[in-house]
């Protein structure tokens, strides 16, 4: 018998995100920008659908697509927000979060040996997703390009790799702050309308659009996107797991089968209580977001004041900024030395890929008090380190 594990199981190296966090977890008194997660607590009013549905023992299976009436609700969000047109019955699954939903998403639809376009940088799952499934990546630099993909790069990377099976999209971007905006989108799916390949858009932070409004490419290519998105970060309902995937019937009923391997079926109570966020929850997600710009501002002003330069961000909650010269592209001993020296946690922009080498991701998803003093080390930091 050979013991043997999966071999491309054994090529991953666990979440570089968490990982540099546990490495710094250590420090006291550490101001945390690492991690991609609301500050606020989920609002009362989902709490309270999520009781109420204990207290009408909803405790048990859900069906594998999730509890009917949350897809209904989802439907209408997405008819209401993006003009997207979904039969809740068969062209949405409620998934185990977003992220069950990119991988249930991709096992279904590759197969061994297909490629995989990817915007650098870029969240580090969907490379991860690609290699498990037997798939390789191709990688798009966006660096030089305001951290977006271009319809001439696109259209380059389809060329050269005809064995494409999948373009992700994700926007706004983890971790850029970056977007597209309604006449890019449409550029895009131009392109992708050319070629044999589906789109993942990965869409959890369509709600935390700071200028205009967003638009899904599904708007545009419906029979070609298989949106994701979620509860996560509009409605700061990260430990919830409550996820989604919206496609055409045909491409459902495949992803369908895979998400029932993965996990069965979603948290019934937790459905319940997302159906309340995604019909009642418009309020309290314009609160957050805000809150968030505010704290954008705090950042862009003070940092870029300090010599520090970074793309300003239409969305999510996230700045890229570059290192300072002094490290050159050493993002990981810039991040070191900034927690353990000034105790402001950041991660290394090498997390997110080649072309996120050189910058840092800070998550402003922070308290106003932890903003404003985090800035303030940052800055002092900065200062010192000019001064040698």
């Amino acid at each position: 018998m050979s013991r043997e594990t999966n071999r491309f199981v054994k090529q991953l190296k666990g979440s570089p995100i968490r990982n540099f966090d546990a490495a710094i977890s250590d420090v006291k008194d550490l101001i945390r920008f690492t991690m991609g997660e609301p500050d606020f607590d989920t609002p009362d009013f989902i709490k309270a659908a999520a009781a109420d549905a204990l207290n009408q023992n909803q405790t048990h299976y859900a069906p594998s697509a999730g509890v009917l009436e949350t897809r209904k609700e989802i439907a209408k969000f997405m008819e209401r927000k993006y003009g997207l047109h979904y039969n809740a019955e068969t062209d949405i699954i409620l998934t185990v979060g977003a992220t069950e939903a990119i991988t249930a998403s991709m096992f279904a639809l590759m197969n061994p040996g297909d490629k995989v376009i990817i915007q650098s940088p870029a969240f580090p799952q969907y490379e991860y997703v690609t290699h498990l499934a037997g798939g390789q990546s191709v990688k798009i630099d966006t660096s030089e390009t305001g951290f977006l993909i271009t319809p001439e790069d696109l259209t380059a990377a389809l060329d050269a790799n005809p064995e494409t099976k999948m373009v992700v999209l994700t926007y706004p971007n983890n971790p850029t702050g970056a977007t597209y905006t309604q006449a890019e989108v449409e550029a895009l799916a131009e392109v992708i309308r050319k070629y044999d390949v589906f789109v993942l858009s990965d869409e959890i932070y369509s709600e935390l659009t700071y200028d205009g409004s967003h638009t899904s490419i599904a708007k545009y290519i419906p029979e070609q996107s298989i949106v994701i998105n979620g509860t996560s970060k509009s409605y700061a309902m990260t430990g919830w797991r409550v996820g989604f995937v919206a496609a055409q019937a045909d491409l459902i009923r495949e992803i369908l089968k895979y998400h029932q391997s993965l996990v069965t079926c979603g948290s019934t109570p937790a459905q319940t209580a997302a159906g309340v966020a995604f019909r009642d929850g418009d309020e309290a997600t314009a609160t957050m977001k805000a809150a968030y710009l505010k704290r954008r501002d705090i950042l862009l002003k003070g940092l870029t004041a300090a010599g520090l330069k970074m793309n300003n961000p239409d969305g999510a909650f996230y700045l890229f900024p570059r290192i300072p010269e002094q490290y050159g592209n050493d993002d990981w001993n810039f991040c070191i030395d900034l927690a353990r020296k000034a105790g402001v946690g950041v991660i290394p922009g090498s997390a997110f890929g080649e072309s996120g080498v050189g910058y840092f991701r800070m998550s402003y998803a922070a308290s106003d008090e932890n903003v404003i003093e985090g800035c303030r080390r940052i800055v002092a930091f900065l200062d010192e380190l000019n001064a040698k």
